[in-house]
């Protein structure tokens, strides 16, 4: 990475070209969501053309269905969607035609997860699309390799059982990653057993380190000094990992012991990492290369995000501080360089975003759709509706002008797209 700090104005399309390259999506199109939080892991669409604003109702209803218990958003590439989600005894990995909904092809999988916090029992992780094939990280740790063509099974494993993970307060939540032909898990178990890195095409292990807790938060792909790395946010960590043989090229602690957990994914900003949590964690800012990390500033009062990942637009970060399940929650814009927060709308509640044709598409968690246009002088809000009625957790998916939202047991598919 860049040794200096320069402007982040213009760094998407840089990552952009970063996680193609390490990530091998080579086919991923504008249109495409192969994976959690979009193309990079950042809630950043790709070449997204959407409406200025929608009626007062919401954006038009393109199909709906009726899905089971779940967290998991859905993941779009080449005219095929992907949804993870149980009914009754089964995990259910689900393909279905983006403009429809018609489903092209489903897979069931024994499940065994029972939720001792949460009454959800469905899975927490987006599926995971990578060239032809699809990867679904199921609640009690089974991940499966599965063609995305015709749902044909290619290799299961139970890798919590292989390398006594643990379920946590919420089952299995890190998505995995592939990078450079690595398929990457943070499975949390002990004895070296932290992060376990499978041959894709086989689920062999290729490696094994660390004896890092599993987290909530997903991995994502950087290049340090020229060398392609994995940062993953773990139980109690932030570190980074050379994909090919899984040596720790740094470390930095992050997260709290006790009733916590890690769950936004962590955002490589040039040559720095970004990092929030709550639970009295707070946010955390760090220069960091291919051989070490220096703390920049962190504090509690920036951004406390329970599980959400904020997005960057220009030079700005935009994201919920606070809880769902206490206080207040605020949507802000603050500086990731110094910290300094530039406005705050206190009592917005808490929401996923994505960012699309410099406007954030946010569905709050009561299932209110906000249009915002991101300005680091003030709120900007351009339209909003209430789109579902029951809790929403899942995260959001976009693609060509769709955004596919989902509740406890409904599945949505709304015309954004600019007219």
């Amino acid at each position: 990475m860049k040794t200096g700090f320069c402007s982040l104005r213009g760094i998407g399309s840089a990552l952009i070209l970063i996680n193609c390259l390490l990530t091998e999506h080579l086919t991923v199109l504008a249109g495409d969501w192969p994976q959690i939080l979009g193309p990079n892991r950042d809630g950043r669409s790709v070449g997204e053309q959407i409406a200025d604003s929608f009626p007062s109702d919401g954006p038009p209803l393109v199909w709906e269905l009726s899905v089971g218990d779940g967290l998991a958003g859905a993941a779009i590439v080449s005219g095929r969607g992907i949804l993870f989600h149980r009914r009754n005894a089964d995990e259910e990995l689900l393909a279905f035609h983006p403009e429809t909904g018609k489903k092209q092809w489903d897979v069931h999988f024994p499940a065994s997860y029972s939720g001792s916090i949460s009454p959800d029992n469905g899975p927490r992780c987006v599926p995971l699309i990578h060239k032809d094939r699809v990867f679904a990280f199921g609640a009690a740790g089974q991940l499966h390799a599965i063609q995305l063509s015709d749902g044909s099974s290619l290799w299961s494993r139970n890798l919590y059982k292989d390398f006594k993970g643990s379920e946590g307060y919420f089952g299995a939540g890190s998505t995995p990653i592939i990078v450079d032909d690595r398929l990457l898990v943070n499975v949390g178990g002990a004895n070296g057993n932290g992060l376990v890195a499978l041959d894709p095409d086989n689920g062999q292990v290729v490696w094994k380190a660390t004896d890092e807790g599993a987290s909530y938060s997903s991995p994502v792909a950087a290049v340090l000094d020229g060398e392609s790395a994995a940062i993953f946010v773990t139980r109690l960590h932030c570190l980074a990992v050379r994909p090919r043989d899984g040596e720790v090229l740094w470390r930095i602690p992050f997260g709290a012991r006790g009733p916590t957990v890690n769950a936004a994914t962590p955002l490589i900003l040039d040559n720095h990492v970004f990092l929030s949590a709550s639970y009295g964690i707070g946010a955390l800012f760090a220069s960091v290369s291919g051989t070490g990390v220096r703390k920049v500033w962190d504090n509690n009062e920036t951004m406390s995000s329970q599980y959400t990942t904020c997005v960057l637009h220009g030079e700005h970060l935009y994201g919920v501080h606070g809880r769902a399940d206490g206080g207040e929650s605020s949507l802000r814009c603050f500086d990731p360089k110094t910290g300094d927060i530039l406005w705050s709308r206190d009592g917005f509640g808490v929401a996923h975003a994505i960012l699309a044709d410099d406007k954030l598409l946010l569905i709050k968690d009561d299932g209110m759709l906000v249009l915002v246009r991101p300005n680091p002088r003030q709120y900007e809000e351009l339209a909003s509706a209430q789109v579902l009625k029951k809790t929403v957790r899942a995260l959001p998916a976009l693609s060509d002008g769709r955004l596919y939202l989902r509740d406890t047991h409904r599945f949505i598919c709304l015309d954004v797209s600019r007219p």
